[in-house]
This record gives C-alpha cells, structure tokens and sequence, in this order.
C-alpha cells in the first residue's frame, strides 16, 4: 500500500455527503487535510472534530469552484506548507431538477454544468501542473452511474457525468509517462442530500428516491476513494462503478 500519513490531500465539496466521508477517512489514514467548500461553518465544526478524534491537521477555505478567478486566487493563497498537493479530490458536484429536456430549467442546467464540469476543470488545470513538476500524485474524480447510463429526466445531469468519465480518461492519456494517477469512482444510489438539492429542498421526493431498498452510504464511496489512493505506485484504479445490491443499472433496482 501507500503510505497516506502527512500526505496533502485535497477535497473539493467536503461540508456534507461523500466530500464530508472522504475527508474522515482520509484523516483515519493519516493524512493533512485541504478542505473546501462554500459552507465553511460545516467545515470548521467537521475540522475540530477530526482533530480530536484523530489529532488531523486541516487548512479550510471557502471556495465555490464554478468561479474560476476564486479558484486560481484560493489555490495560488495556500500557505506553503498547503502547496504541495499530493491528492486530489474532485468531489463538488450537483443534480438539479428531474425534468425532460424542452421542459427543464436553464438555470438549473447552468449550475450542473458549471459545478460538474467546469468546476472540475477549473481546479485540475490549477493543481495537477504542480503534480507533474514534482512527479507525483493521485486525481480521483466522483462520478457517477449517470456517465455510463442515461436515464429519464436525467438528460442535463447524465451529460454532465459523461464529460467527467471523458475529462477523466482524457486526463489519464494526458498524463501518459508520469508517475501521477487518475481514477473515477461512479455510484449508483447513494444516500446523502444529493437528491434534496435534486429537488430543491423537497424532502418527500428525496425520500422517495431509496423507498424500499439499502442504498450506499458516503462511508461505502470514501472507502472506495481511499483505496485508490492507497494503492501501491505501480497500480492504477482506472474506473470503479459500485451500486448498492439492489440495484443493478440505472433504471432497474428492487424494492421491496
């Protein structure tokens, strides 16, 4: 395995859900944690806790990755001793609305594409330079499910997570010849608020989305994450795709 303690690890949407998981289990393993997010009341209350529990050394800032001036001033303001990347977690992403395509809204649309997609882009192109320089790190992207399976009302969403998987397999190309890593780990049914933000808040929906069934955890994906990570340098986890046991794609899942 490799070695995790006093690496730097970077964590992108780490206030809540598989971010929130990742960010414990990485401190679990020793490592220094980067974490941002835009609600930094949540990171600073899951930073004492960390060290406490584990005596984790954390640097917080608040960061809404869609602005790609906030991301370049935020990374280029680390301390020094922040700087040195050695994991890289994109991790910030959304889904807004269930909707067909002719009836959906833009706005929603725009937010997917900015967060999932461009947000991605913005803090890859400003962290990954310095992984090449130094000759070392790992870039594992959160996908999804919805980057190889297209589902009703998921038009935006889906395509959204088919441009990770492509920006995450492109990456690995790019990054032929180097010592750095790039990995994707793509959920099925996951239960965190990724489906009350889904529905702007509607509780019963979100419910309504795990009805009748055992759904992953973000424990089960920061797990996944770690292992990655973890893995000795000559080994690559170039995709991992994971559903709870009773689901089987996209669409088909039972409940009982």
């Amino acid at each position: 395995m490799t070695e995790l303690k006093d690496k730097i690890v970077f964590i992108t949407g780490s206030s809540s859900g598989i971010g929130k998981a990742c960010a414990r289990r990485f401190a679990e393993g020793g490592a220094k944690l980067l974490l941002c997010a835009r609600r930094t009341e949540r990171l600073k209350e899951l930073a004492h806790k960390l060290k406490k529990e584990y005596g984790t050394e954390s640097h917080l800032f608040s960061l809404d990755v869609r602005n790609r001036k906030e991301v370049n001033q935020s990374i280029d303001a680390l301390p020094k001793k922040w700087k040195n990347i050695d994991v890289l977690i994109n991790n910030a992403g959304l889904a807004r609305g269930l909707s067909k395509l002719h009836e959906g809204s833009i706005d929603d649309w725009e937010q997917m594409i900015d967060t999932n997609v461009k947000g991605l882009l913005y803090v890859s192109r400003k962290v990954v330079p310095d992984m090449v320089l130094r000759g070392r790190g790992d870039i594992i992207n959160i996908g999804s499910v919805a980057g190889h399976e297209v589902y009703p009302g998921g038009n935006v969403y889906c395509a959204t997570k088919h441009a990770v998987d492509a920006l995450t397999k492109g990456l690995r190309m790019d990054l032929v010849g180097t010592p750095l890593r790039v990995s994707t780990v793509d959920p099925g049914l996951v239960k965190t608020e990724f489906s009350i933000v889904r529905f702007h808040g509607d509780t019963d929906k979100a419910d309504d989305v795990y009805q009748g069934l055992k759904p992953l955890t973000a424990e089960d994906i920061a797990e996944l994450v770690y292992f990655c990570a973890s893995r000795p340098p000559h080994v690559q986890i170039a995709e991992m795709i994971v559903f709870p046991t009773a689901q089987r794609s996209a669409m088909i899942a039972y409940r009982q």
